[in-house]
């Protein structure tokens, strides 16, 4: 999988080489690229934005810059999507990156300022995602996030593949609590469910902690999730 993200900033993505993300990339599973925006600036000095029209205050980046930083990509002709880090975007979901983790090249639009000029968003872009209902500084945070959500579901780039297969959203609920060594803590034990070796009960009682951390945490989750199962479609 090739992903490439388009900044003025790709210094702040040094994060990429470590942990999953890095051992990804030594493993051949993931081809990680920024591109720098100045690179395609309309003049000498690497201007990439503008004032806005209408007068509203702060900056946009321009039209020029990020048709031909994209296009540089090959994106298109490869088949691939152009995602937009953005607030007014859809919410990230477990269901997104899984599907995007099926991609074979993807291009990540970092904004900033007041963001990217709406004719961009019109004609190169093919999904708008938004990472919370809230604002950052800029889309390398959020890009960062969306690449670590959707690479860590390929093939190869987890020790372990089941164990995101345990992870919270992935079966449509919160996940349970977790306990390891030592059975006592502070006079915390452990459950002694957990201990007793009867994988049929432990497995009841993680369905049940789900659901109930669930209903505790994100009643919205588990609304859905009973929809979806009532309807067959989990």
């Amino acid at each position: 999988m090739r992903i490439d993200c388009i900044t003025i900033f790709p210094e702040m993505f040094a994060p990429m080489k470590q942990s999953i993300m890095g051992r990804a990339q030594s493993k051949g599973i993931l081809q990680f690229n920024t591109v720098f925006l100045r690179d395609f600036a309309v003049n000498d000095y690497g201007q990439v934005d503008d004032v806005p029209y209408g007068g509203e205050p702060g900056m946009v980046l321009r039209p020029e810059p990020l048709a031909q930083a994209i296009r540089s990509t090959g994106v298109k002709e490869d088949g691939g999507k152009v995602i937009y880090m953005t607030a007014d975007g859809i919410p990230l979901t477990h269901q997104i990156a899984a599907d995007l983790s099926k991609e074979e090249h993807l291009v990540i639009v970092c904004g900033h300022y007041k963001g990217i000029d709406d004719r961009i968003r019109q004609s190169e872009v093919d999904m708008e995602i938004s990472i919370g209902d809230f604002v950052v500084s800029g889309g390398e945070l959020p890009a960062m996030l969306l690449t670590d959500a959707v690479v860590r579901l390929k093939d190869g780039a987890l020790g372990n593949r089941e164990s995101g297969d345990t992870d919270s959203f992935a079966q449509g609920l919160l996940g349970w609590p977790v306990y390891t060594r030592p059975e006592v803590f502070e006079g915390k034990k452990v459950p002694e469910v957990l201990l007793s070796g009867h994988h049929k009960n432990i497995s009841e009682w993680r369905k049940q902690e789900s659901l109930k951390r669930t209903e505790e945490r994100r009643p919205d989750i588990l609304e859905k999730f009973k929809l979806n199962a009532k309807f067959g479609d989990k």
